[in-house]
């Protein structure tokens, strides 16, 4: 089993290497929307692929310092990191088609969101350690 940290401890470095899968998720955002053209809802899901590969790496090694098998981890994982990018699809879409607000602070907005859905769900499910 994985060692367990405390809740905040983990929230934190969770939303750090968070920080660090966003930074790879709004390039990949700002290069496809500003330089390829592509329509910002779209361009924020392959996005949010590049920092789910990220987070999954970093969360795995670090966050939960799990020693679940990669083939149960990582499908966990992007399940959980798929209906995060439905929520955050839908946040988008809603925000950037039906406002005027700026597509990168509906981003943002999304970002936060997720980042809760994210957390919860990987650490009540996708990394949680069942004693025998």
């Amino acid at each position: 089993m994985g060692k367990d940290k405390g809740t905040i401890a983990q929230f934190l470095m969770f939303a750090g290497i968070g920080a660090i899968g966003t930074i790879g998720h709004y390039t990949t955002l700002i290069v496809l929307v500003q330089f390829w053209r592509v329509d910002p809802v779209v361009a924020s899901s392959f996005g949010f692929i590049v920092g789910a590969v990220i987070n999954y790496i970093l969360n795995y090694q670090f966050t939960f310092q799990s020693d679940k098998r990669h083939s149960e981890a990582i499908t966990k994982f992007f399940i959980v990191a798929g209906i995060g990018a439905g929520i955050n699809g839908l946040i988008m879409y809603i925000g950037v088609e039906n406002t005027n607000i700026n597509y990168m602070l509906v981003q943002i907005f999304a970002t936060g969101i997720v980042l809760l859905w994210n957390f919860i769900v990987n650490k009540l499910w996708t990394f949680a350690h069942h004693e025998a």
